[in-house]
């Protein structure tokens, strides 16, 4: 069942992120007992999770793990990208909770289920978070790439750059546009000021959909020397084919 998450499950949400501040673990999705991830082994379970053939360059469902006609027909600037989840109930409530309710004990659940899905992956030599712009960050007051990431890269032991990489065109959000608009918009939105010659990165974001924004991430980490732009994602969006 898509859609927000319930009443009843956003009292979770508020009272599990008050109840882990006092150092009792609890489920933000039901309330229960949870490990230090944040989620019972019950609602872990029944976590949309993408099937297992999937395309290999942008992680959508595809049979035998073909890469997909998209890839085919527009190869992205992403080597890969690694999705932990389907960005479908109740994933995409936890991730507008987090961006929108500013519950930041949502970033730690992503977080880990995103370290997880790329535990047995090459790793990066860097681990950079979409970068928000100016505006956006001062509205919200944190980035939620970033938050993931940080979580990400401890269970991981890599290293965070959040400093070098910066959005410089404040642009509408990705999510108010149709599809055939998203590339346009993020254009030449980001850049580098690092040398990044020869490094391996892997780029955070929250959800990917057309993917525009990692492939302009991708295009400007390169042009700084990256020699692989990897996307790690928490939950993937399901297009038609």
């Amino acid at each position: 069942m898509a859609g927000p998450l319930s009443n009843l499950k956003m009292r979770f949400l508020n009272s599990g992120a008050l109840l882990g501040l006092l150092g009792t673990p609890v489920c933000l999705l039901c309330g229960t007992s949870a490990a230090d991830e944040g989620l019972c082994g019950d609602c872990r379970n029944d976590l949309p999770w993408l099937p297992a053939e999937r395309c290999p360059t942008c992680a959508s469902p595809s049979p035998d793990s073909l890469t997909c006609g998209r890839c085919l027909t527009h190869p992205p600037a992403l080597d890969r990208v690694e999705a932990a989840v389907a960005y479908a109930f109740p994933v995409d409530g936890l991730v507008q909770t987090l961006k929108y309710r500013h519950h930041l004990a949502a970033a730690t659940v992503l977080g880990h289920l995103l370290a997880e899905t790329v535990r047995d992956s090459p790793r990066p030599d860097l681990v950079i978070p979409v970068p928000l712009g100016e505006h956006r960050l001062r509205e919200r007051g944190f980035n939620q790439s970033l938050e993931m990431a940080r979580v990400a890269a401890r269970q991981l032991a890599l290293t965070v750059e959040a400093e070098s990489f910066r959005r410089i065109r404040d642009t509408p959000p990705q999510a108010s546009l149709a599809f055939e608009a998203r590339a346009k918009n993020v254009r030449r939105a980001f850049v580098c000021d690092a040398d990044l010659a020869g490094a391996r990165i892997a780029v955070v974001d929250d959800v990917l959909t057309t993917g525009a924004s990692l492939n302009e991430c991708a295009r400007a980490l390169r042009k700084a020397g990256a020699s692989e732009v990897v996307g790690w994602v928490a939950a993937r969006t399901l297009l038609e084919a």
